[in-house]
């Protein structure tokens, strides 16, 4: 019962961040001090109780690992904000369930695994979904749709976010299995901290203080974010300790449904009940990938 209620806080939990990003992303707020705000606060908390848990009983190749993984996750995230800067959250959100595609891609490429009937329909009804949430009209041909959709700079930006998503997937199940899920969680957030950090530092220079004026004046917002954002990431970490990736990953896809109705009630979207549709026929293929990959 308790690794089902860290499924359910987590489809709540990444949804609600994605809000609060896209909020601090229409006020003008730069990607990168986003995310080095979020780990900046989630490493108040982080330091002191990493502190007290010395010394760390970790086996070797988990802090390759981790260093890795949070490397991906500020990059995925600054992506993700980037996205949300120019995309609908109801479109943003269900596009996730391409994350089961990249993971089929690269199966096939890098394992030899070829794809079962039911993979090959998870596709499918991906593909048919995401046309339907990026509001495709049904007269213009499928090539053109396809293009169209991938012409789209968010849409880019999300499936950049989505590919380093998937990559860093592997690695925090690997630093999860060489440690304890605190321990992943908290040196997860310092170490996205410093990389954040280091980068601004190369990338923004002269222009910080401008920058961070802008966070300043939505502190509120930045603090919402920086607890979904470690709610979202704990609660993932602790499904993962119980179930195997790819079905976390397929249950995580509930979460779609909630940005579609987030997008229509925080920014006003429209289309919402395609879109709804849509992302449960992304759902539902995403799931048939995961199932067509255990038989």
């Amino acid at each position: 019962m308790l690794t089902w209620l860290f499924v359910l806080t987590r489809i709540i939990a990444n949804p609600v961040s994605n809000v609060f990003q896209k909020k601090l992303a229409h006020y003008s707020a730069d990607p990168l001090l986003i995310i080095c705000a979020t780990h900046a606060l989630l490493s108040l908390v982080a330091v002191p109780w990493l502190i007290c848990l010395l010394p760390l009983h970790v086996s070797p190749g988990f802090w390759g690992n981790i260093r890795i993984c949070a490397l991906l996750a500020v990059a995925g995230n600054i992506f993700l904000v980037q996205s949300l800067r120019s995309t609908d959250l109801s479109v943003v959100g269900p596009l996730n369930a391409y994350k089961s595609v990249i993971s089929l891609v690269f199966g096939i490429f890098l394992l030899q695994e070829i794809p079962t009937a039911k993979g090959l329909l998870g596709v499918a009804l991906i593909l048919g979904g995401s046309f339907i949430v990026a509001d495709w009209p049904t007269s213009q041909p499928l090539k053109h749709a396809f293009a169209q959709l991938f012409a789209n700079r968010g849409i880019q930006w999300r499936f950049a976010a989505l590919l380093l998503s998937a990559i860093e997937v592997v690695f925090l199940k690997k630093a999860l299995l060489a440690s304890s899920p605190l321990t992943t969680f908290l040196t997860w957030c310092i170490l996205g901290f410093l990389i954040a950090a280091a980068a601004v530092g190369v990338l923004l220079k002269g222009r910080v203080k401008r920058k961070v004026a802008v966070l300043a004046r939505h502190q509120r917002t930045c603090v919402c974010l920086a607890l979904t954002t470690g709610l979202m990431q704990m609660t993932s970490v602790l499904v993962f300790g119980k179930l195997q990736v790819g079905y976390s990953l397929a249950l995580f896809q509930m979460s779609s449904v909630l940005s579609v109705f987030l997008g229509y009630r925080f920014f006003k979207e429209t289309n919402i009940a395609r879109r709804l549709w849509g992302s449960l026929i992304m759902a539902v293929g995403a799931s048939f990938i995961i199932l067509g990959a255990r038989q």
